[in-house]
């Protein structure tokens, strides 16, 4: 028994040394100094890992969330703090050969945080005999209370809740690229999230549950300076009475 023990246990070591990841260490050294989290942080490590080991440029959050130990909700929200951070963005890419259309990740941005930070001394470019905790401006093997990774049944609050909601409407974890929707009606385009919340009620009083409709009803909601929810109401009033 003991001998097929070590037999396994030799071969596993084996399997381990032959499935390596080439990891930046200059992501270990400044992913506290960028004020990321353990999960934020473990995240892009497994984006690095898809990418060198299985050729998965655009894993799904399904995958992530096999990996990472937690929810879909957190791997989206996750996710979708890296994208706003301007840590990842999502690339379109177009085969011309094969006509297939896909996305895959972009860690440009974070590296480039990293070499500004490293550029800009705010960390030495290589370690020296110290304490590395003190380097990096982060205490080893504690999380402090601010950058605390969110556990699954954690309570969020303000747009994570936004998230969840359209989770629960579509019955499925959002993609990475629907999470970057919302985040775009948030922040770019100004929605109100309570108009966000009616649109996608709309969407399922017609039946049209996808995100290009929800798009259009905001748009439209936008071009006649409708900016409440009370608003929004008396335009699809006037809208279904006019069919």
């Amino acid at each position: 028994m003991n001998n097929d023990r070590n037999s396994l246990a030799r071969g596993m070591a084996e399997a381990f040394m032959d499935g390596s990841v080439s990891i930046p260490y200059a992501l270990l050294r400044t992913y506290r100094a960028l004020k990321l989290n353990d999960t934020e942080g473990m995240l892009l490590l497994h984006l690095i890992a898809y990418r060198q080991l299985e050729q998965n440029d655009f894993p799904t959050i399904e995958q992530l969330q096999e990996r990472l130990g937690c929810s879909p909700a957190i791997v989206g929200q996750t996710l979708q703090k890296l994208m706003k951070l301007g840590f990842v963005t999502i690339d379109e890419v177009f085969d011309p050969l094969t006509g297939v259309q896909s996305e895959k990740y972009n860690l440009a941005g974070l590296f480039q945080k990293m070499g500004q930070m490293l550029a800009a001394g705010e960390l030495p470019i290589r370690g020296n005999t110290g304490n590395a905790a003190e380097e990096t401006g982060a205490t080893i093997g504690r999380i402090q209370p601010e950058t605390s990774a969110l556990r699954p049944n954690a309570t969020v609050s303000g747009s994570s809740n936004l998230f969840v909601l359209f989770e629960q409407e579509f019955g499925r974890p959002l993609t990475p690229f629907e999470y970057e929707t919302i985040n775009g009606w948030l922040d770019q385009d100004q929605y109100a999230d309570e108009l966000i919340r009616f649109a996608l009620k709309e969407s399922v009083f017609a039946g049209k549950l996808h995100f290009n409709y929800i798009d259009r009803i905001l748009l439209g909601w936008s071009r006649n300076r409708v900016t409440n929810v009370e608003e929004a109401r008396l335009h699809a009033q006037k809208f279904r009475a006019g069919r």
